[in-house]
């Protein structure tokens, strides 16, 4: 049987997201959690069904358990079709020339048969770990009516940030005439989201023709090749919200977006949904003593304390005269009785004992990373364990079962990095 798709998605979600930290020590960066009871490939998926793309290819390589069983089947986003759906394309051995993906456009490339399998018009190429909402068939309509090969979504930045940027410069009818890769003094402000649109004919063409380039990538080998061959290039401009989580601080700021009294990224428009593979059908639980303020609340969480500007996630206990601040509490993290915890970004399933303090003392910079752990916040890896009555000041990372011997005098003092079995 001829299958005939007019466009299918590609989504890149191979990257470890070493700027998360120990948030990605286990998990690839799309798998990482995000606003309570979501991950972060949840939005780029939930863009793909609401925009009627119906067959996707996620490319995981990194740490992809938790991101293979987070998608299963793709039954949450109505991916589990008998004809396309949702398909999970690690690397795999060949019977030559076998490698792991070691480029954005590598990962493409060794998977041209899947693509192929489905005989598209057009392939939207997707990064997995950017927290926004887009209509690709806006997109899509705009390729089409300017009759591009290649389209790429582009969103205006402050000219002063442009040069952190992939800049495209753009003729008045937003065909593109010259890219910089992250300009000293940048010519224009439109940066690549690393969203694109391309003609099947014109994105297999590029990459058999680079194929044998080290590293292949669409900013540096794919879209110049493109160019050079005098291929019509578009920008195509998004002014939505977008939000590259590449570090923790991002990270923690986008989450803390969620809960302003009228947040600019709203999860919860009826009209354009977000989905997620949600193993909790229990409520949330308030004891008589509770108090919550601006705070996202998962399900199944149990809250005894006093909660405020936080994002909690689903199966979460917060003890009795705890006090919560300005903090992401991720799955099944359990904080015991009259703690107090501010700044503090836990992983799942974290056990914090009673009578702990974190985000206490001065702004000491991390000892080991300090480009990662910063801006007073404290990071809590996955299954951590800490013991009662210690004190934790910040820019602190901690991992592992953690002991009382661990906190000399009951005290780990900012800038501290812990890290156990």
């Amino acid at each position: 049987m001829i299958v005939k798709k007019e466009m299918i998605a590609m989504l890149l979600a191979g990257g470890q997201g070493s700027r998360l930290g120990i948030l990605t020590a286990k998990m690839a960066k799309p798998a990482v959690s995000f606003g309570g009871k979501y991950r972060i490939i949840d939005f780029p998926l939930s863009n793909c069904i609401n925009s009627g793309v119906d067959t996707v290819g996620v490319l995981t390589q990194y740490m992809p358990l938790r991101l293979n069983s987070h998608i299963g089947i793709g039954i949450p986003w109505d991916l589990d079709k008998n004809v396309g759906g949702v398909s999970v394309l690690s690397p795999y051995e060949k019977s030559e020339n076998t490698e792991w993906y070691t480029g954005t456009a590598n990962a493409i490339y060794q998977n041209i048969e899947y693509m192929e399998s489905f005989n598209p018009d057009y392939v939207l190429i997707l990064s997995g770990d950017h927290i926004y909402k887009m209509d690709y068939e806006t997109m899509l309509d705009f390729h089409k009516e300017n009759g591009a090969d290649v389209t790429i979504a582009v969103m205006p930045v402050p000219m002063q940030e442009a040069s952190r940027f992939g800049i495209m410069i753009t003729d008045e009818n937003k065909r593109i005439i010259d890219f910089e890769e992250k300009p000293a003094h940048p010519r224009s402000n439109l940066a690549s989201m690393g969203i694109y649109i391309f003609n099947w004919s014109t994105l297999k063409e590029s990459l058999l023709a680079n194929a044998s380039q080290p590293n292949l990538d669409f900013g540096k080998h794919i879209i110049p090749y493109c160019r050079d061959k005098g291929r019509p290039l578009y920008a195509w401009e998004f002014n939505g919200y977008w939000k590259d989580v590449g570090t923790l601080t991002s990270y923690w700021e986008a989450n803390m977006e969620l809960i302003d009294i009228v947040p600019e990224f709203n999860l919860y428009e009826e009209y354009w949904k977000i989905y997620t593979r949600s193993q909790t059908v229990t409520p949330q639980y308030f004891g008589n003593n509770s108090f919550v303020e601006r705070t996202i609340i998962g399900e199944g969480s149990e809250i005894y304390g006093k909660v405020y500007n936080s994002v909690i996630g689903c199966d979460v206990t917060i003890g009795e005269g705890s006090v919560v601040r300005d903090s992401i509490i991720m799955n099944g993290t359990v904080i015991g009785h009259g703690c107090s915890l501010t700044k503090v970004i836990s992983a799942e399933n974290v056990t914090i004992a009673d009578n702990v303090t974190i985000g206490q003392g001065d702004d000491t910079p991390n000892n080991t990373r300090p480009d990662i752990y910063r801006d007073s916040l404290i990071c809590l890896g996955e299954d951590t364990v800490i013991p009662e009555k210690v004190t934790i000041g910040k820019n602190v990372m901690i991992s592992g079962y953690t002991a009382e011997q661990d906190y000399p005098d009951g005290y780990l003092p900012s800038g501290s990095t812990l890290v156990r079995d």
